[in-house]
């Protein structure tokens, strides 16, 4: 305990040490505290900043343009020999960036080579081991309605992610949040148990009409794609989609509600049914996908607890359950 204490006594008395007898300047002649060497031995994965909001340009898969308002999180690895990293100089490189060009991969490979290079103290020094940037926004997709011709805007939360290290190169991953609504088949079999014991006599209990419960469920997909192929927003909806026909709904009229009533009738599902499908449709696209991993909730309507699960694809050293989205 002694020898912690010692430890960290040492730390802060360098550090006010170092504050008070910096000797490096900028270009402005004013103490560049930053840039002093580290003799403390201890390298950090990631340093930076979040909850960076700017605005950014996204295409669409249909060519429009659109600007969304954008939260960000931007870290560099630190060496065990640096003191620390120009913050500032994060912001700029990406504002930057995204006033000149829609956010897309070649824009993220320009920001990931931008924060490995000119974030290191001297041009001749090795670069920066890793750089990691991750945009969150909400993204609007129009949605026809099932069965009218109204249509309205379906929003997804969505995050995109660029990571490049010494190691593994540049990596583009997307996460996506999606709702649909699930139907208990459990509960469907006994409501139609019970209709038909009702119209054969055997019970007078209610009134003939059993319905089962139903939910509004949600799942978040982390998909890594391969930045040689095209993909959109609008990919991974369409394959969410397939998985799962029972997205929620944006403007509906009576017929778009029977519609739906419909759909959910020839899709019950428990959640476990809902992660194979996933499981299913994500597999089925691996030149595109290259590593995924779902998270899926059915907020129970009869329970008061959720029913969850999740699954990935499985790739050595890929995504796995304990990863945070």
């Amino acid at each position: 305990m002694d020898q912690t204490y010692s430890e960290f006594a040492s730390l802060k008395n360098k550090v006010i040490d170092d504050v008070m007898q910096c000797d490096l300047k900028d270009k402005s002649g004013l103490n560049d505290f930053q840039k002093l060497p580290s003799n403390d031995n201890i390298a950090i994965p990631r340093v930076g900043i979040n909850r960076f909001r700017l605005p950014v340009i996204i295409n669409n898969k249909y060519g429009e343009t659109r600007s969304h308002d954008a939260e960000a999180a931007m870290y560099v690895s630190l060496n065990e020999s640096k003191n620390g990293v120009s913050m500032s100089r994060l912001c700029s490189i990406l504002q930057a960036e995204s006033l000149e060009s829609p956010m897309n991969v070649d824009t993220l490979k320009t920001i990931m080579a931008r924060y490995r290079e000119e974030l290191r103290d001297e041009t001749d020094k090795d670069l920066i081991e890793k750089a990691f940037l991750k945009l969150k926004f909400n993204y609007p997709v129009k949605q026809k309605s099932l069965k009218s011709e109204n249509w309205g805007w379906q929003y997804y939360p969505v995050e995109i992610e660029a990571v490049e290290t010494e190691e593994r190169g540049f990596e583009y991953f997307l996460t996506m949040t999606y709702e649909y609504s699930s139907t208990c088949p459990c509960s469907l079999s006994m409501a139609k148990q019970y209709e038909k014991e009702f119209a054969e006599g055997k019970t007078t209990e209610g009134s003939g009409i059993g319905v089962p419960h139903s939910q509004r469920s949600k799942l978040t997909a982390k998909v890594k794609i391969n930045p040689d192929e095209e993909f959109y927003v609008e990919d991974l909806v369409r394959l969410l989609k397939l998985a799962i026909p029972t997205e929620t709904q944006s403007l509906v009229k009576r017929l778009d509600e029977q519609a739906f009533a419909i759909l959910n009738g020839a899709h019950p599902m428990f959640v476990e049914h809902a992660t194979k499908r996933v499981y299913k449709s994500f597999n089925a696209n691996e030149h595109v996908i290259l590593d995924w991993l779902v998270q899926l909730e059915h907020i129970e309507s009869l329970h008061s607890h959720n029913a969850a699960a999740v699954i990935y694809k499985g790739v050595q050293g890929g995504l796995r359950a304990d990863t945070i989205f």
